[in-house]
């Protein structure tokens, strides 16, 4: 039989994959700035003919800018990560062969996946 189990995927962070981390905050948070200042002006255009439409966007508005400093968090978290510390990326499913006569408890341990620069470095059973 068959069974599904779910396994943590973690990134450990070297030099390559903490600059990787950046760009890609660097990018959402650049992104998101781009919707706040594209609603502002929309907002600009309604503000004086709808209350409640201009109401909405600054509804939108703001919660934008709450992404924006949860973005800037991780931004500097990524900063202070240590090279070689690890961070849980994902979970994913993972298909475990079930028999008679397995030990569960061996089976049902934690497990994790170590990616390094995208490639798979450990696999964890614990």
């Amino acid at each position: 039989m068959k069974i599904l189990h779910r396994v943590t995927v973690k990134q450990m962070i070297t030099e390559t994959s903490k600059q990787s981390l950046i760009k890609e905050f660097s990018s959402r948070k650049k992104l998101i700035e781009q919707e706040c200042d594209q609603l502002y002006f929309e907002y600009k255009k309604v503000e004086k003919t709808s209350k409640q439409l201009s109401t909405q966007f600054l509804k939108e508005i703001e919660k934008r800018r709450e992404k924006i400093k949860l973005v800037e968090f991780q931004l500097e978290q990524v900063h202070t990560l240590p090279i070689g510390s690890e961070i849980k990326e994902k979970e994913v499913d993972a298909i475990i062969d079930l028999n008679i006569g397995d030990n569960w408890d061996e089976l049902m341990k934690e497990k994790s996946i170590v990616i390094k620069d995208g490639i798979v470095d450990q696999i964890r059973l614990r």
